[in-house]
């Protein structure tokens, strides 16, 4: 299908890709990977009339050691997530799931920012930004703020992001523990997952859902069951505790709920795992 018309700027900086957004406000997308705006717009499911091209915007893809953070521009494409030798020592959780996004040509492309933004509850990288307690920086006409990843997404496809900021940066707190794992069930490899778990830190959990309601969700019952000295098999079957999930020919929310008890006991015991062999 072809797209409605609509005026491409290419920003030639942070400054630049700022004054366009807030001269055409919600009028204007922003335009990264593409991987998620550009279906829309084909399906005239979004017709902005404007698209603020980001994608050279270089200054804005980095992997740094911040000391207790890990400080990754939000133009940081998932190959150079996976890839990186840094998030592979520190943070493996994100560095694995970044290399289970989609197929090769979504990986090189596709951002780290563009994911979150998106706020897909059937994305992997906003379950992981809950479960590793992610910090989003954004930036607009007043400047700089920062948005806990659990207050970020607000409802379906909708994020905490004015029409005139843009996400510069993510930084992740450096795990205490070295326990992790990350579970997601597809029908295939490159398809969203029908539920998937992020599991950060084996020894007091955080949990990120994939596909478990409309927006990301960290199972919070889960977390305070194993807070409380609950066993894993106890804590695991508490995963669906608060959640919506999607009721979809093939993939029903009875199917849902009895998927994520399952994954969740999984990883939880593949991340204590690890983190016993620490």
């Amino acid at each position: 299908m072809i797209t409605a018309p609509f005026t491409y700027r290419r920003a030639g900086s942070l400054a630049e890709a700022l004054a366009l957004l807030t001269e055409h406000g919600e009028d204007a997308k922003l335009l990264a990977g593409g991987h998620s705006l550009l279906p829309l717009m084909k399906l005239r499911l979004a017709a902005p009339e404007m698209l603020v091209d980001i994608s050279g915007l270089r200054e804005l893809s980095y992997v740094q050691d911040e000391g207790d953070t890990i400080a990754i521009g939000a133009l940081t494409r998932h190959r150079e997530l996976e890839a990186s030798p840094l998030l592979a020592r520190e943070a493996p959780l994100l560095a694995h799931a970044a290399g289970r996004v989609g197929d090769p040509q979504v990986r090189h492309r596709g951002t780290i920012g563009g994911s979150l933004v998106h706020g897909d509850a059937a994305a992997d990288l906003p379950a992981v930004a809950l479960a590793m307690d992610a910090t989003l920086v954004v930036t607009g006409p007043a400047g700089t703020r920062e948005i806990a990843a659990g207050e970020f997404f607000t409802d379906l496809f909708q994020t905490a992001l004015g029409p005139d900021e843009l996400l510069t940066e993510v930084r992740i707190p450096k795990p205490a523990a070295s326990g992790w794992s990350f579970q997601k069930f597809t029908r295939r490899a490159i398809d969203w997952a029908i539920v998937g778990v992020a599991v950060s830190d084996g020894t007091r959990p955080g949990i990120g859902l994939i596909n478990m309601g409309p927006v990301p969700l960290r199972a919070t019952a889960v977390e305070q069951a194993l807070a409380g000295g609950a066993s894993i098999a106890d804590a695991a079957a508490l995963a669906a505790e608060g959640t919506q999930p999607p009721d979809e020919p093939g993939a029903g929310a009875a199917y849902r709920t009895h998927l994520v008890r399952v994954l969740v006991r999984r990883a939880l015991e593949l991340a204590a795992q690890r983190g016993g062999a620490a």
